[in-house]
């Protein structure tokens, strides 16, 4: 059933048609119809002079006179109904109204499913989105699931696409639940999440990982290298992080003062900056040097050392050279070989 073939608006005036025309008014404020603004209890009950607690009888009464006329809609409703099962019998609120009417006629929605059995809503919490579902044992299933990958993805330590994910719950962790999951499933439980969130290309982790929620200027340059897989410059960067997260000013020094400071990033080049984490050691050339002949314990030939120093800074030969001939932490043996001075 096409989400853009249903008028969601007049199903629910239909529904309301027959009511006292103060019960009427009273859902139509309530559930924002006509104005796409939902009161509260309190607000409308100001408006007529009346209790809040007034209000809800109000509304629970037209509720009780609606009720009988839904069976007029139920391929409608069932197809609310199928969209949910097959989700897990649980999808977060935006992304169902996403799904069954692109975005639009929202409260038009959360009406019909209010006053449907047996949709039900939970708010918003620490652990959950708002969402909704047909069987309340799902919630603590989700809990459950979510729980779990949240501690997987503390052991590995990096984002997975969907298809990972699911791929480790088909090997790893389907028996430990009572209840297998489609691919449909496991992604309604873990977008509804609040701890596992998509990040940049759809990536999921940890909401608190620089990965999934970029805080700044040096995050997203890290997310750029880490997309890229290779050193670039800082001029580079700051093009992509403009391409990459749709922001229109982004200034290279500005990129290149905060990866200078952050000890995730290493300049290899002029200009040029790779990840720690691929293995770059910190420092000028001349204490890559050092490390190199202190490593290896032992005399290198000057054709080792620059090859060593080439692998982890990207400067010219003989930029090695210089620093590896000139006076100071390094000598040279009487068989033409160089090593640590002092060592």
């Amino acid at each position: 059933m096409p989400k853009t073939n249903i008028n969601y608006l007049k199903i629910c005036k239909d529904l309301t048609k027959d009511l006292s025309q103060r019960t009427k008014e009273v859902i139509s404020r309530r559930f924002g119809f006509e104005t796409g603004e939902r009161k509260t209890l309190e607000s409308i009950g100001d408006e007529y002079g009346i209790t809040r607690e007034r209000v809800r009888q109000i509304e629970r009464d037209g509720f009780s006179r609606i009720e009988p006329k839904l069976k007029n809609y139920e391929n409608v409703l069932g197809h609310f109904e199928a969209e949910l099962r097959t989700a897990g019998d649980l999808k977060r609120e935006d992304l169902l109204f996403d799904q069954l009417a692109g975005g639009k006629n929202n409260n038009c929605l959360y009406f019909l499913l209010t006053v449907t059995k047996p949709f039900q809503r939970f708010s918003e919490s620490q652990e959950f989105y708002p969402l909704w579902t047909i069987n309340t044992n799902s919630l603590g299933l989700a809990k459950k699931v979510v729980d779990a990958f949240a501690g997987k993805f503390e052991e590995i330590k990096k984002p997975l696409s969907f298809d990972e994910i699911y791929n480790l719950y088909d090997k790893e962790m389907a028996t430990s639940f009572d209840k297998p999951l489609n691919s449909q499933a496991l992604l309604s439980y873990i977008e509804a999440s609040k701890k596992i969130e998509p990040g940049y290309e759809r990536y999921f982790g940890l909401k608190e990982w620089p990965e999934i929620t970029p805080r700044g200027m040096k995050d997203k340059a890290y997310l750029v290298l880490k997309k890229e897989q290779k050193p670039l410059h800082f001029v580079e960067v700051a093009r992509l992080i403009g391409c990459y997260f749709n922001q229109e000013k982004v200034y290279p020094q500005t990129v290149h003062n905060e990866l200078i400071r952050d000890p995730r990033f290493v300049l290899v080049g002029r200009g040029l900056y790779a990840l720690k984490e691929w293995g770059y050691e910190p420092g000028v050339v001349k204490d890559v040097i050092f490390k190199v002949l202190k490593t290896a314990g032992k005399p290198l030939t000057k054709e080792e050392v620059v090859q060593a120093v080439l692998k982890q800074r990207l400067v010219k030969e003989n930029t090695v050279l210089l620093n590896l001939q000139g006076r100071g932490e390094f000598k040279r043996t009487p068989e033409g070989k160089y090593t640590v001075r002092n060592a």
